[in-house]
This record gives C-alpha cells, structure tokens and sequence, in this order.
C-alpha cells in the first residue's frame, strides 16, 4: 500500500484537489465507459462546482453531506452522508454512498473512507446507518463487512447492511 503524506481524511469539497479530483473522475468516466460530460461545468468552473456540493443540501429528499477524501493534493474519493432515510432510502441507497476513483482502489481507501464516516454519521447523532450495495458488488460488501456491516435481506438486488454505532466510537 502507498503510505499517502499526509493521511488520507474527509474534508468538505476544495479546490485545492481540482487537478487530481478532474483526473480521478475522468479516470471512472473512461473505465466506466460513460460520457464525461457531466465534468463539464467542474472544468469550466470549478470553484462554483465546489460552492454547489459544500454544506448541508437536500437530496433524494434528505439533507445531505458531501465530503470528499484527500491526501495533501490528491482527490481519493467522495463519500456522501444522507442524515436520515426515506422508504425509498431504506431500499436503495442507505445513509451513506461512496466511492473510490480508479486510481486509488484497491489500497484499502474504501475501509478507511467508510470509518471516517462513521465517525460524522455520530456527530450528526445517528445510532444505527443502513448501506446497500449491489448484490453482485463484492469489494463494497467486503468494505462494509469490514467496518462492522450485518446483512439484512436484499431489496430490489441491493444488499443490505446495518451497522450500529456506539457512543465511545467502536462500532458493532
């Protein structure tokens, strides 16, 4: 594993990451086969596409938090928090989403995202967080599984996973 100076944190989206974070995604764009269209407003102007994803916004009907997770100038990847679930939530999509851009998986950054996340899922007073990743994704499983993830069912082919968090930080 690459030891990352300084250590990997979650931070509210900067553009002190604009060149790593415009490669990073474009990277998952080409591997993922999809068009790299929706980078058009963050090249054209990355400052008003970072003032769009800071604080608290309402999405899927929630209010949510965008972090991103970095290293010094490298954008590693996003993490998004949704401070409470809808019935749609609670099927697909869970209190937290998240994801590693290609050119930092497989290094164990996914665990690690998803542990600072919990951590902010506490802050916010939350006791119990549901995620749900596609049946057939294996390296998320493996990630929320690690961070004290328990299976509960599968819903319309999303896997879920419920982790309870204690007060003192050590999660169940």
């Amino acid at each position: 594993m690459d030891e990352l100076v300084p250590p990997p944190r979650l931070v509210a989206p900067t553009t002190s990451v604009r060149a790593s974070f415009l490669a990073g995604e474009q990277a998952d764009q080409l591997a993922d086969g999809l068009d790299a269209g929706r980078l058009e407003e963050a090249h054209r102007d990355f400052g008003a596409f970072i003032a769009q994803r800071r604080g608290v916004r309402r999405r899927w009907g929630v209010p949510c938090t965008t972090f991103w997770y970095v290293s010094g100038e490298n954008y590693l990847g996003t993490l998004i928090l949704r401070h409470r679930l809808t019935p749609e939530l609670t099927e697909v999509g869970g209190h937290v989403g998240y994801h590693v851009v290609t050119p930092w998986r497989r290094r164990g950054h996914a665990t690690r995202m998803l542990a600072a996340g919990l951590v902010e899922c506490r802050r916010l007073g939350l006791r119990r967080v549901l995620l749900t990743c596609a049946a057939g994704n294996e390296p998320s499983r493996r990630v929320i599984i690690a961070n004290g993830g328990v299976h509960d069912g599968r819903i319309r082919g999303e896997d879920r996973y419920w982790i309870t968090l204690d007060e003192a930080g050590r999660d169940r």
